[in-house]
């Protein structure tokens, strides 16, 4: 009966192609270019490669679709040669089973349509029959599966390496194919690889539902009673158990000893892997021999032996710089004679064996694991920046120095396109603009509450800005500040390097240098101001005081070509000064020599930010590494942290967290918790918290410069996509 059946389902399954390839002449005879792509595409079979592998909602629609459309190049292919009598028939045949097509095909489907045959229809036949023909198997027509040409392996090899979904593709030698597999079906295979269950929907521990108990129950499933097996003891065991027993005894069993390991070791080989060196002395290897080459054979050739001359000349030479070994030519192996020093050689191999000292060495077996210092967890160093809450946005350059105010009410920004903006940190609402002609370097914001200024570093100009955010009293006082009067005399040096003018556009000062500035630090107080050039070598630091409108020149020799400059919080008088390869302190009152060198060990020191309370100091570069130096303990750095794979644009502590930051032209800012023991016996603390992400790299340049803010822990990052985004947490 099956095998009928299954007869009269192909019977079914050939008329069903055929009233479908009559349907598709008609449609090939009216667009044939259509047909010979079409007829193209049934060879190299792309369509039915996606029709298998696809999504299963997909497969069935595609079924359907492409089903008329394979076995009509499949008639084209049997009856192209035929005549046009054929072609009229076709349309006949078409018009008149039209919609019992449609009916057919709806019929057919069943809870099996989402698979789809195998093209190649050969069966269990193996493949290498066919590995000497050009085909491969035959497909549900009988028509042959010719085989692909293969790929040059260097033109496939590139082929899969530009192709990122290569690693999906497996070559399927059934249907001489590859098949690329869908997101499902690799989570599939990811999954039975790691042993669990094809699909993620299944339960493997499902609650027990116990079939034969229900709650309306009245007779019990079995009213038999308990049997009596169930609760004695098994008597068949126990005789089993007996026999064993007395099987062992009589020796009838035996069981498998520890084989005893050798009590040998290897003198002269090398056994550094072998457990045994442990149970005795220390292991002395033998010495590494060169491999032997040309001229170590018994017959080398005329340009490895050494003439005459050579050899007389190896004589007058020291035994230490003689060659050991002279190459001789001999006719076969058997005229070799032996070694002529192999016992002296073996005796005086054996005596630095029997005079070495003989030190057992103990080993201590430490877990790697356990030398990792072991930091406290990031949820009890909350609170630090950790997600981006607002952003200002305003300034059509890149932003390239941002400052807070001592209140953290507000914060101003200099861009290079030449604006300095002061903005709310709470809305973000732009509040005043500046605007000059070249691009701003850097933007200082006068530490003193009383007095809302701002130092702004513009080329060869340093321009000092009355902000207008204080009330009545303060504004009197900073207009007075600002006014130049009488401005006292100037030395010669320093009147060639600075000279003070009051800035016309915008009501402030005005002090110009004579080298463009690169760094401007404001003293606590808020009363000394210092500017850096970096081009000005020796002349390249000068620090003004805004209340005598007077500036002056250091009173030391600097060597090399300064990049930053700091005032200690602390102490009066301490001046730090960074160059591109050190640091060094310097105390003003006394005018000496520095007191203490830095010694960094960088490429190129790029920033610098000292601690609040004065004892430690943070150093960024240019090679993307950041030091911790503790200025009481050494000189040296304490700690050398890698982390930004780019130059690093600035660093900054806070004021009152333990929390200090780099950020990076890599579009990165890294923020880490950073503790400083009163204890002298303890060190700092530090832990790397977060790594904070969001601006987008404009021309090669990222994070141009990161501040905290004054009270919260909010971190500032100013980029060069010209967007200042705050970090809160």
């Amino acid at each position: 009966m099956t095998k009928k059946k299954s007869e009269g389902a192909n019977e079914d399954q050939t008329i069903e192609t055929k009233k479908k390839s009559v349907s598709a002449v008609k449609s090939q005879k009216e667009k044939p270019v259509v047909a010979k792509q079409s007829l193209s595409g049934s060879l190299n079979s792309d369509d039915f490669d996606s029709d298998v592998f696809d999504s299963e909602d997909d497969a069935s629609q595609r079924e359907t679709e492409g089903g008329g459309k394979d076995s009509s190049e499949d008639e084209l292919e049997l009856h192209g040669h035929e005549g046009s009598d054929d072609d009229d028939e076709g349309e006949q045949v078409d018009s008149e089973n039209e919609g019992s097509e449609e009916r057919e095909v709806a019929e057919e489907s069943d809870s099996s349509e989402d698979e789809v045959a195998p093209r190649n229809t050969v069966g269990d036949v193996p493949l290498e029959w066919y590995k000497d023909e050009k085909h491969i198997g035959y497909d549900i027509t009988g028509k042959k599966i010719t085989k692909k040409e293969k790929q040059d392996k260097l033109d496939s090899f590139l082929a899969n390496m530009d192709d990122s979904k290569n690693w999906r593709k497996i070559y399927d030698e059934y249907n001489d194919e590859e098949v690329e597999l869908t997101k499902e079906e690799s989570k599939l295979i990811r999954r039975m690889l790691k042993g669990e269950a094809p699909h993620a929907d299944f339960d493997p521990y499902a609650p027990y539902v116990d079939w034969f108990k229900w709650d309306d129950a009245i007779h019990p499933l079995s009213s038999a009673p308990e049997p009596k097996r169930r609760f004695i003891p098994s008597k068949w065991e126990a005789k089993k158990v007996v026999k064993y027993v007395r099987a062992i005894r009589k020796g009838l069993i035996k069981f498998d000893k520890p084989e005893e390991e050798p009590n040998v070791y290897l003198l002269w080989g090398d056994d550094s892997a072998s457990d045994q060196k442990s149970k005795h002395l220390t292991y002395i290897p033998p010495p590494k021999l060169k491999l032997p080459g040309h001229e170590e054979s018994y017959n080398p050739s005329l340009e490895y032996i050494p003439t005459e001359e050579e050899k007389a000349a190896y004589e007058l030479m020291y035994e230490e710089d003689r060659p050991k070994f002279i190459p001789k030519r001999f006719t076969s192996l058997r005229s070799i004679p032996a070694y002529e020093n192999a016992l002296k050689e073996s005796f005086d191999r054996c005596l630095d064996l029997y005079l070495c000292p003989r030190v057992r060495k103990k080993r201590i077996n430490i877990d790697p694991e356990s030398l990792k210092p072991k930091l406290p967890s990031r949820k009890d160093l909350r609170p630090y920046p950790n997600s981006c809450y607002l952003e200002y946005k305003g300034h059509t350059g890149a932003v390239t120095s941002v400052s807070p105010d001592c209140s953290g009410q507000w914060i101003a920004s200099g861009s290079a396109d030449g604006s300095v903006r002061i903005w709310e940190v709470e809305t973000g609402r732009c509040l005043k603009v500046w605007q000059f002609k070249e691009p701003v370097k850097c933007v200082a914001w006068n530490p003193l509450p009383d007095f809302p200024i701002l130092a702004v570093a513009i080329g060869q100009d340093l321009v000092i800005l009355n902000t207008e955010l204080g009330t009545d009293e303060e504004q009197q006082k900073i207009e007075e500040l600002l006014r130049l009067g009488t401005l006292p005399e100037q030395d010669e040096a320093v009147a060639a390097i600075v000279s003070w003018l009051p800035d016309e556009t915008y009501g402030g000062i005005k002090i110009k240098h004579f080298k463009n500035i690169s760094y401007v630090d404001w003293h606590p107080r808020g009363d000394y101001l210092s500017a850096v050039m970096s081009a000005g070598e020796t002349r390249g630091v000068v620090i003004h005081q805004l209340s005598m409108h007077k500036t002056q020149r250091l009173p030391i020799k600097m060597r090399g070509l300064p990049v930053c400059t700091l005032f200690h919080p602390t102490h009066r008088g301490m001046f730090i000064i960074a160059t591109k390869k050190n640091v060094r302190v310097f105390n003003l009152q006394k005018r000496e020599l520095a007191i203490k060198k830095l010694e960094t060990g960088l490429r190129e020191i790029s920033s610098m930010a000292i601690h609040p309370g004065g004892d430690n100091l943070i150093v960024g570069s240019k090679e993307g590494k950041m030091c911790w130096f503790d200025m009481d303990l050494s000189s040296k750095p304490y700690k050398t942290l890698k982390n930004h794979p780019k130059d690093i644009t600035n660093v900054a502590f806070h004021r009152s967290y333990p929390l200090f930051a780099s950020c990076s032209e890599d579009s990165t800012a890294y923020v880490f918790h950073g503790k400083v023991y009163s204890d002298l016996n303890e060190n700092p603390l530090i832990v790397p918290l977060e790594i904070l992400r969001g601006h987008s790299t404009s021309s090669d340049r990222g994070v141009l410069d990161c501040k905290f803010h004054p009270r919260q822990p909010w971190l500032f990052t100013a980029g060069a996509d010209s967007v200042i985004k705050l970090y809160c947490h």
